[in-house]
């Protein structure tokens, strides 16, 4: 079933700056997807083009038939609950605690009074301790966010995206502040929740040994545009490496 559909994507920033041109593609129920591309070629623009984080300039997506672009802010707040986002930065909020930052993934299923005074129903906090059991920091739930280290910060950036019982997790560049032995934790938490429970996953990814083993497909973007749409395994090692920046 093609959950998410792309139409001739286009983003253009206020300096001119095309980074996104005329993408096209549609991403099936259940995919884990790795988009490769060098520094500008237009990979965090289009995941946060998905969720309108970024706006487009024109070009139309549609999650389950439902139209993303145009959505009126009361319609993109229940579009966005099916759709959650890992950062690269984690873009917790430092000062709470880990329960908290969790909970915030709940915000969109609750009254705005209710996320503001930060109230949530008991069944939530419950589902909050039972997710962080699963990425292993139970423990970690009162503590604060800015007292964890970055991958323990990650996973409560993934417990999070799951709290929104999400249909497709957008992860931008997830494990790049990461060390090899914990970048792959993280990765192998993506295939679990991708695996397990059915969720479609869009990674941006920077290793070229992670994209093999872990995507299913692999879509590759230069200067804003598709260059390469096909299985991991049709790509020589080469290939693979010609999209991502020289160290």
């Amino acid at each position: 079933m093609k959950m998410l559909r792309i139409e001739q994507l286009c983003k253009t920033y206020d300096k001119g700056a095309e980074a996104l041109r005329g993408v096209s593609l549609t991403i099936e129920a259940g995919e884990f997807v790795v988009v490769l591309g060098k520094s500008g070629s237009g990979k965090s623009t289009l995941l946060r083009c998905i969720n309108r984080l970024v706006e487009p300039t024109s070009g139309r997506i549609f999650l389950n038939d439902e139209e993303v672009t145009g959505a009126s802010p009361r319609h993109l707040r229940q579009l966005r609950k099916k759709i959650g986002m890992v950062f690269q930065q984690y873009n917790l909020i430092s000062r709470c605690s880990v329960q908290t930052n969790v909970l915030a993934g709940r915000l969109a299923s609750v009254s705005t009074a209710a996320s503001i005074l930060n109230i949530f129903p008991e069944a939530d906090i419950e589902k909050s301790r039972q997710v962080l059991d699963r990425l292993g920091i139970a423990e970690k739930d009162l503590a604060r966010a800015d007292k964890l280290s970055g991958g323990q910060q990650q996973r409560v950036g993934l417990a999070r995206a799951l709290m929104q019982e999400p249909q497709l997790i957008l992860a931008d560049e997830p494990v790049s502040s990461l060390d090899p032995a914990t970048s792959r934790q993280i990765m192998d938490l993506l295939a679990d929740f991708n695996k397990q429970d059915g969720v479609a996953v869009i990674c941006n990814l920077h290793l070229p040994s992670l994209a093999r083993e872990y995507g299913s497909r692999i879509i590759a973007l230069n200067e804003g545009r598709i260059v390469y749409d096909g299985p991991a395994t049709d790509l020589s090692e080469n290939e693979l490496n010609s999209f991502y920046d020289s160290q």
